[in-house]
């Protein structure tokens, strides 16, 4: 059984896409300032997978808890508005934030372009966004809280990194166990002949 996935969900911005990802419903009305925890079992390419998932909202202004959620969540999905210039530079900080703490660049991230059914008050272009996951190397995807678009995609996407960062960890732990066997086994090798040629 796969274990539990907690998502660190970058500050308020992702909460109407929490909503409709658990219960297909956009809230109308929300606070921004109120952390949240949510829980959900969904399955995807056929495993399960439980999440909990974290809106860290206005409480990541405070370093303790901030960093504290950082260093526990698996993976991060890191939102900015195509509607605001300015949340995209402030993705860019938090991934760095991100790094900064857990001491690695290799932490499974999904990039949100949300509000992408508001085209007409677009700032953000959809090549900018492909330029900062490139910059991030993850996946990139630009959603629609109010009309569910790639919502499911954008959580799929994060549980793959996870499982694929698990797979290569055995792998590597595997490869460590060889090699270490490898080696004393040269070395009993080597001893056993010393012993030999002595007699």
């Amino acid at each position: 059984m796969l274990q539990r996935r907690r998502y660190c969900v970058f500050l308020c911005k992702l909460q109407a896409i929490i909503m409709q990802f658990i219960s297909h419903r956009f809230p109308e009305d929300h606070d921004p300032t109120i952390e949240d925890a949510y829980k959900t079992q969904i399955r995807i390419d056929d495993e399960p997978a439980n999440l909990d998932i974290l809106d860290t909202a206005g409480q990541a202004e405070f370093t303790a808890m901030r960093d504290q959620y950082m260093r526990a969540g698996e993976g991060f999905i890191i939102s900015y508005s195509i509607t605001d210039r300015r949340s995209l530079q402030e993705a860019r900080q938090f991934k760095q934030l991100i790094d900064r703490v857990r001491r690695t660049a290799n932490t499974p991230v999904v990039l949100v372009g949300n509000k992408s059914d508001l085209t007409h008050l677009r700032q953000v272009s959809v090549e900018e966004g492909k330029e900062l996951a490139r910059e991030f190397q993850c996946p990139f995807f630009e959603t629609s809280a109010a009309f569910r678009y790639y919502i499911d995609e954008v959580f799929a996407a994060l549980v793959r990194q996870i499982r694929q960062r698990e797979a290569d960890s055995v792998r590597g732990s595997e490869r460590k166990t060889r090699r270490s066997q490898s080696f004393w086994s040269r070395m009993r090798s080597t001893f056993n002949k010393k012993q030999h040629s002595e007699h």
